[in-house]
């Protein structure tokens, strides 16, 4: 794949945080995730690619949001044939109560090397490139922290974890207390929390928890470009879902690793704040339509990654209007 991709796909970003972010604050998470898809949508019409949504909003023939199986692209003769995961606003309720760690994000690899996850929950671990290898999902937790500890030369005490705040998690939070752990509990977004671990600067080591499965595979894909460790098993709820499971061809019972969920050396990974959030900075609107984006663009293939601050002139940019 060319890797100017990469640009285009900080422009499909860029127009779903600008969408998405008018709308901040103003209490209607449906309105501001509807802004974040039509602004993505929006910046894919103009790009060549013969892409195929893996993840989205749902395996539907018509949809208003960009669900699983839409066509993305132009897909002109010669476009490159891609797999594509979207998360338009990650972090929905963030967005509609003016909380932090909103992101519009997008994945990227070759066609058949995302994983097509199933909607349903996914037990994940994820940890910076200094410990990668050295945690495992099968492990008990005080392990995986001590391990982690040891490769980032720290004591327990000085670790923080960062988990998802749901009551199913009562038990993984005493467990990570009992092991000495410092605790950091996050609302809503888990996408920019797992690939908070890879980044000295946000303080945080390792993730834990239960989440969503198709934002296992964006943080994977994410995850991959930095150089760090993620791995995720499904949880299925109930019969419906391991029947699912089966009919997808992926399996509940094993733990899906790197390889699994983003395959090969060519996969982007590109977010754009919406809100702020200790990855990136969020949508700043300055007047005289005029707005700031902060952007984080990685290739798996190099290992580049690049901040990208960008104003816009919305004016004129009537693919940026919202």
């Amino acid at each position: 794949m060319d890797r100017n991709l990469a640009l285009d796909l900080v422009r499909v970003t860029e127009a779903a945080a600008l969408s998405a972010a008018t709308h901040m604050g103003r209490g209607d998470k449906i309105l501001a995730d509807q802004a974040g898809v039509d602004g993505m949508r929006r910046m894919f019409d103009n790009i060549d690619i013969d892409g195929v949504v893996v993840i989205g909003e749902g395996e539907m023939d018509e949809a208003p949001m960009l669900y699983i199986g839409e066509q993305l692209g132009r897909r002109g003769p010669g476009a490159p044939q891609v797999d594509i995961a979207v998360d338009p606003v990650e972090g929905t309720t963030s967005v509609a109560k003016g909380l932090p760690n909103a992101i519009a994000v997008v994945a990227m690899a070759p066609r058949g090397c995302l994983l097509n996850a199933p909607d349903m929950y996914m037990d994940k671990i994820a940890v910076g490139p200094k410990a990668a290898g050295k945690v495992s999902l099968d492990a008990p937790v005080h392990e995986n922290l001590k391990a982690t500890a040891e490769a980032l030369n720290k004591s327990i005490t000085d670790l923080t974890v960062t988990i998802l705040d749901r009551p199913r998690h009562e038990k993984l939070i005493q467990e990570c207390r009992d092991a000495g752990a410092r605790i950091k509990l996050f609302s809503d977004g888990d996408v920019a929390a797992a690939l908070a671990t890879c980044f000295d600067y946000t303080g945080v080591d390792i993730l834990l928890g239960i989440g969503g499965a198709p934002e296992g595979v964006i943080a994977a894909a994410g995850i991959k470009c930095l150089g760090g460790q993620f791995e995720g098993r499904l949880v299925p709820a109930n019969d419906e879902e391991r029947a699912r499971c089966q009919k997808m061809g992926v399996s509940y019972e094993k733990i899906l690793k790197m390889e699994d969920l983003a395959k090969g050396e060519e996969v982007y990974f590109v977010a754009t704040g919406i809100s702020d959030g200790e990855l990136l900075r969020g949508v700043r609107y300055i007047g005289n339509n005029v707005a700031k984006t902060h952007s984080v663009m990685m290739r798996s293939k190099t290992g580049t990654i690049r901040f990208i601050e960008a104003i816009h002139r919305l004016n004129k940019k009537p693919s940026y209007a919202y």
